[in-house]
């Protein structure tokens, strides 16, 4: 009986501390849908449940601004910033990886130093590089400055992926004649899929919420 009793208590317990995450997790989410129903003075008003709901608004953002111009704008940057990074991404991850050479572990923690420095740092001097490459206001600007924090992330966690591959599938294609960008792209890009497709959805999801460079 005390067994039982105990089992019960531990599953509530487990059961009120997932109850109490999801809903740490979503009430902000639920609570900006709900924002986004009121208008005027409303929008000072506390409410945790649409009194007047008014889906107008979603209507008048297409309508009255460029909003779709402007999600169209951040998915083309954000998929350009993937598809740059990991293409850059993998060719430097296969010479910090694969290649041995003097300085390679300085430049990896070179490489997550960067990865760890604040942005806004390094935006009064992206600002001034921008405007003089003549990019100002233009997407292929922001797809420049995402990839100061995105590259060496791909980089470096591709790198260490990298290097848990078997040599003897590298060996055995170089001893066939296969060059290292044949190796990369038919050897090692078959087995890297998993880690890739992480690492880009990743590098999405930080290029599409980023607000600091935009």
């Amino acid at each position: 009986m005390k067994s039982l009793m105990k089992r019960f208590i531990a599953r509530l317990l487990f059961a009120l501390l997932v109850a109490t995450i999801v809903l740490y997790a979503v009430f902000p989410f639920y609570f900006a849908i709900v924002s986004s129903l009121k208008s005027g003075t409303d929008l000072f008003r506390v409410d945790y449940w649409p009194v007047a709901a008014k889906t107008s608004n979603y209507a008048r953002i297409f309508v009255e601004q460029p909003f779709g111009r402007n999600i169209f704008n951040s998915f083309v940057v954000a998929l350009s910033v993937v598809a740059l990074g990991l293409l850059l991404g993998i060719t430097a991850a296969y010479a910090l990886a694969r290649v041995h050479f003097r300085g390679r572990k300085l430049l990896l923690l070179t490489i997550l130093a960067v990865s760890m420095f604040p942005q806004v740092a390094v935006l009064s001097g992206m600002f001034e590089l921008i405007r003089s490459l003549g990019l100002y206001n233009h997407p292929l600007s922001l797809v420049l400055s995402y990839m100061i924090f995105i590259l060496p992330f791909t980089v470096w966690v591709l790198a260490v992926f990298m290097r848990g591959l078997p040599r003897d599938l590298e060996d055995a294609a170089a001893m066939d004649g296969a060059r290292p960008w044949v190796i990369v792209t038919r050897i090692f890009m078959p087995m890297m899929w998993p880690v890739m497709a992480s690492t880009g959805m990743l590098a999405f999801i930080a290029a599409w919420n980023e607000f600091l460079f935009a």
